[in-house]
């Protein structure tokens, strides 16, 4: 079992009490509503509606990537659902770290948190090399090397989210509103420009089951399950602001099953509207696809500068995300302590900064396809240990207070574990070097824990006492 301590060490060599320990890694409570919530959630996302999931069509060509798309639509829908339960019964900025680490142990948190950490780390660093791309369509600054963008972007956001939390949500839920806008849009020039033909144009090849509307043949719908993802990846980041809302219980359900909604919407209108207007063919491969799809004109021009919003948006929100998850396991002591110290508005400084330092790195590479394929990883397998800890939990603990029941109960959420287990496997069908490149960071990770951090675990961390509580409310029984 994990040895447990009160407190670590603190800087100045003596053992700081619990509640010196914890005084330094506050956040800013009551700070978001249901409404902010759920701008959280559709800006965590709305960037995949704007590029990346076209990259899907070159694997399964439109029909391969809408049926992809429906099975994962409904693997999201069911696994809001869980995790609306969840988040109403475990409230803590852990996330899905904090609802595995209360149903799988120590080992099943980290290794939640970990699979997190992995899309939030790399998922900004996909979105800058977008932001680059339409940047450089636009031809603004005369930039032509992204890099710049890349820096420029990081450092903006990272300093934002370094002022406080409540400015950061409501600068979020603005830019969000505008993304959402410029896919109005698009919509409304597209319904003109729309041609069923269009759909359909990408050759078929010689694979099993190919046609005009599976060219990739059956293998292709497959394929383009991780390119689908990215017309949700990261909604689950909702939870990650537990800590920081208003009625937290109430609220954040509230907010992830709206912001869920919304995103349907939208999904459907970017997925059949893009290649209808701008060619399957010609849309597999583009960087800025809805753009491109729209040709020349004023509603291009729109499209393009509120799209760059659309990226910046999800850029801003994931670093929230990834600030908050590697806030939690570094308050639990799974990682380095000092990673959870927050300034002056409640921020945690060094959990903003080090993963955009990793992420900007990876930027540099100016490879937006791979890097999404990476973060799909990690968001697939979190999904899988996530859908774990709901089934575990109603099993093993059917009285535990819950505000919100997901509907279905585990049915609802076992259909989400299989579509995660498989998305895993598809991740290694598009580019089993990025996959094994995750799973080899993911392995070092738990060798961390392994060798050091479960021998020094903080007891008195939220997620560390919703487990404490557990036991002994077992061991009463």
């Amino acid at each position: 079992m994990a040895q447990q301590e009160k407190a670590p060490t603190g800087a100045s060599g003596t053992d700081a009490t619990a509640e010196e320990y914890l005084e330094k890694r506050q956040l800013k409570q009551g700070t978001a509503g249901w409404v902010l919530l759920a701008g959280l959630g559709v800006s965590y996302v709305v960037s995949g509606d704007y590029s990346g999931w076209n990259f899907g069509l070159a694997e399964g060509g439109f029909g391969g990537l809408l049926i992809a798309t429906v099975i994962v639509a409904a693997m999201y829908l069911a696994l809001v659902l869980g995790m609306a339960e969840l988040s109403s019964a475990l409230p803590a900025a852990g996330g899905g770290y904090t609802f595995a680490r209360r149903a799988l142990g120590p080992w099943g948190g980290f290794a939640t948190g970990t699979a997190i950490l992995i899309e939030y780390a790399i998922a900004p660093a996909a979105i800058a090399t977008f932001i680059g791309a339409y940047v450089e369509s636009l031809g603004l600054f005369g930039i032509t090397d992204g890099w710049w963008v890349y820096l420029a972007v990081y450092a903006l956001f990272i300093g934002i989210h370094l002022a406080g939390v409540g400015e950061a949500l409501k600068v979020m839920f603005v830019i969000t509103s505008v993304a959402l806008v410029g896919l109005l849009v698009f919509a409304i020039a597209a319904i003109g420009d729309f041609d069923a033909s269009r759909l359909t144009d990408i050759a078929p090849t010689d694979a099993a089951g190919a046609s005009e509307l599976l060219p990739f043949g059956y293998l292709g719908i497959w394929a383009a399950i991780p390119f689908a993802i990215w017309f949700f990846l990261a909604i689950e980041g909702v939870p990650l602001a537990a800590e920081e809302a208003a009625d937290a219980e109430r609220n954040v359900p509230r907010g992830i099953i709206a912001a869920m909604s919304v995103l349907l919407v939208t999904c459907v209108a970017v997925l059949v509207l893009t290649p209808g207007a701008g060619g399957a063919e010609a849309m597999s491969s583009s960087g800025n696809p809805l753009v491109e799809a729209l040709g020349d004109g004023t509603a291009a021009t729109i499209v393009n500068y509120v799209g760059l919003a659309g990226l910046v948006a999800s850029f801003f929100s994931i670093i929230y995300a990834y600030s908050r998850q590697l806030f939690a396991l570094s308050r639990a002591g799974y990682l380095p302590t000092t990673l959870s110290v927050t300034n002056r508005r409640k921020a945690p400084m060094l959990a903003l900064v080090v993963p955009g330092l990793v992420g900007f790195g990876l930027s540099l590479t100016g490879q937006g396809a791979l890097l999404l394929n990476m973060a799909v990883f990690g968001a697939a397998l979190s999904y899988v240990l996530m859908m774990v800890s709901h089934v575990v939990l109603r099993v093993r603990e059917p009285d535990m207070p819950r505000p919100y029941r997901t509907p279905g109960g585990i049915a609802t959420t076992g259909f989400a574990l299989v579509v995660a287990a498989l998305s895993v496997v598809a991740t290694f069908l598009v580019d089993s070097t990025a996959a094994l490149w995750c799973v080899a960071v993911f392995a070092a990770f738990m060798a961390y824990f392994a060798l050091y951090s479960r021998h020094h675990l903080v007891a008195a961390s939220p997620d560390e006492e919703f487990a404490a509580l557990a036991r002994a409310e077992q061991e009463l029984e």
